[in-house]
């Protein structure tokens, strides 16, 4: 098992480094992230919502025909933890820190699912897991970068919302490979477009909730020009070439358990 395991925890921790970068990238300017968290909340908001809706959900309903209902099942879901957490911890306790634990752990929930897909993919063929990670690891820079803002946007410290950023984007994914090796060749199309679609809902309404908070205070302008620059960023590594593999990437993940061979007349 061990051995079926190497090549996707190997791409699992290169896409915890590539979040850690990002991380560190924006973390290095720590005055200046604090400065402009409400601008980079908008942005990731603009490329949550572009990524969700043009590629993790279009590949959630290509895995899955519940696709839909997981996807509402994921946005009331994310609906109703914040609301429980506003009604049990309220803003004005911990300087509204509170605020940031539901897109924290939506953005944790899905880098988890995608060390799932390279454990998916990986068993299937290794050409196909590839593709996959490659895709997936492509997307991972801006993760590590989106968790920072909303930390900081929440009044965490820079060193707090580093270390929690990394938690939630950098260290799930390699966690979702380890803890997912063991049950991959029961994990059918059908499962994985289910998770795809449930983490799609729960980051559409993360991007359309608790980060467009800064539309009130942010002026409109400035507000409008850093929701474009997220749907633009998401729109280009949306086109990237890469994606032309995605159909070995549904091919692999459409698996089963090996049949016995018939006996022999």
């Amino acid at each position: 098992m061990f051995e079926s395991m190497q090549a996707p925890l190997f791409f699992g921790l290169i896409a915890a480094f590539v979040t850690t970068v990002g991380l560190i990238a924006v973390a290095m300017r720590g005055d200046w992230s604090a400065r402009f968290s409400a601008v980079m909340g908008l942005a990731a908001a603009g490329m949550l919502v572009t990524l969700s809706l043009l590629h993790i959900a279009p590949e959630a309903f290509a895995e899955s025909t519940r696709a839909p209902y997981f996807m509402l099942g994921g946005f009331l879901g994310g609906l109703i933890l914040n609301y429980g957490l506003n009604t049990f911890f309220p803003e004005s306790v911990s300087g509204g820190r509170m605020a940031a634990v539901t897109p924290i752990i939506a953005i944790a929930i899905h880098s988890f699912i995608d060390g799932v897909i390279y454990s998916v993919t990986f068993a299937a063929s290794f050409s196909a897991g590839v593709y996959a990670a490659v895709s997936l690891i492509l997307h991972e820079f801006p993760e590590g970068v989106i968790a920072f803002a909303i930390l900081r946007r929440h009044n965490f410290s820079n060193r707090q919302s580093f270390l929690w950023a990394f938690l939630a984007a950098s260290a799930t994914t390699p966690l979702g490979v380890l803890m997912s090796s063991p049950f991959m060749y029961f994990l059918g199309s059908e499962a994985v477009g289910a998770l795809f679609a449930a983490s799609a809902g729960l980051l559409l309404y993360v991007a359309t909730g608790p980060l467009m908070a800064p539309l009130k205070e942010e002026p409109p302008l400035r507000s409008l020009l850093a929701l474009s620059s997220g749907v633009a960023i998401a729109l280009v590594l949306s086109f990237l070439p890469v994606h032309d593999h995605d159909g070995d990437h549904h091919e692999a993940i459409h698996m089963e358990a090996p049949h016995p061979l018939p006996d022999e007349i």
